[in-house]
């Protein structure tokens, strides 16, 4: 019997590089699991979207060593790719906001214990004009934190670093006079910050996206916050979102599986915190459950519609008794 074909793509420099240390026990669980092992090193930004988008037919598995930024590229890749493969994530960045929302572990060999023992689930990932974001499309105040900062900063400091880039980048808050659709209806205003999210966490913090953020639901979490007049109204907006109510008039919070944005100058964006272009145009559209991640029946609270098979088959075998 041919033993099934897994593709290993790992981003050397993410997170402090602590993944090479790794790499040979990695290897080694993997083919003790039943697999032959292809291993390739990401060598630029972009790699690994060239190298998923062309995997030959007899690759069976794909799993992503890295950060928000990997997961990203082997997603776009595979979706280019028209392949159905499912994809394990080993979580080894400086912030792993999709694996934090996936509640999938930290610790590498763990990870790799998860994606043999776990099962392939549909979430959904999102269509940004003609590009691919797996769980965050974001604009505004501090969203080029992320890829301003430098790498070496990022392993050195984690979160810190990126704090310490935001806060020097305080007096250059500018806002955006935006049209917006959400459902067919129109919004117009002036904003500083805004995000099309399908997560519970971003940039390493959790509750700013609302509360049952489900991550095969169909629809993204968007988040839009008005431009302040004055100190007070910036700590209303703070507060707000620390909270998580999103109970303010400074802020619009919707649920939604499109959302367009008009606006007169070009705006920058960041796709899962690496840079996404400028435009003054954007479209924004839930993938529904296109991508099988690999997970822990443990962990199935982010996954409405499994949860929802589960307790139907639990609800049967109670009807059968």
């Amino acid at each position: 019997m041919t033993q099934p074909q897994m593709l290993l793509i790992y981003n050397s420099r993410a997170g402090k590089g602590s993944f090479l240390t790794k790499l040979p026990e990695v290897i080694d669980m993997f083919v003790k699991g039943g697999y032959r092992v292809e291993v390739y090193p990401t060598q630029a930004a972009g790699d690994a979207v060239e190298k998923v988008s062309k995997i030959p037919g007899y690759v069976s598995l794909i799993v992503a060593a890295g950060g928000d930024g990997t997961i990203d590229e082997v997603v776009t890749g595979l979706l280019r790719s028209g392949r159905d493969v499912p994809v394990g994530y080993i979580p080894v960045g400086s912030t792993n906001d999709y694996a934090a929302s996936l509640k999938l572990s930290f610790n590498v060999l763990e990870a790799v214990g998860d994606v043999l023992g776990g099962e392939p689930q549909a979430v959904d990932m999102g269509e940004f004009n003609n590009g691919i974001f797996v769980y965050v499309a974001a604009f505004g105040a501090f969203t080029d934190v992320s890829y301003a900062t430098n790498q070496d900063m990022k392993n050195l400091f984690g979160h810190i670093a990126y704090i310490m880039e935001g806060v020097r980048r305080m007096a250059d808050i500018k806002s955006y006079d935006l049209r917006v659709e959400v459902d067919g209806e129109l919004h117009e205003g002036s904003y500083i910050y805004g995000m099309v999210t399908n997560s519970v966490s971003v940039g390493g913090f959790k509750g700013i996206t609302g509360k049952n953020v489900l991550l095969d639901d169909g629809v993204f979490e968007v988040l839009l916050i008005h431009t302040p007049k004055n100190i007070l109204e910036l700590q209303e907006i703070v507060t707000v979102l620390l909270s998580g109510s999103m109970d303010s008039p400074l802020i619009e919070f919707y649920r939604t599986e499109r959302v367009r944005l008009w606006s007169k100058e070009e705006i920058t964006w960041t796709l899962d915190g690496e840079y996404g272009g400028a435009h003054t145009y954007v479209d924004i559209r839930n993938r529904h459950q296109c991508v099988r991640i690999i997970m822990d029946g443990d962990k199935s609270d982010v996954l409405g519609g499994w949860r929802k098979l589960e307790n139907k088959s639990a609800g049967e075998g109670q009807t059968s008794q």
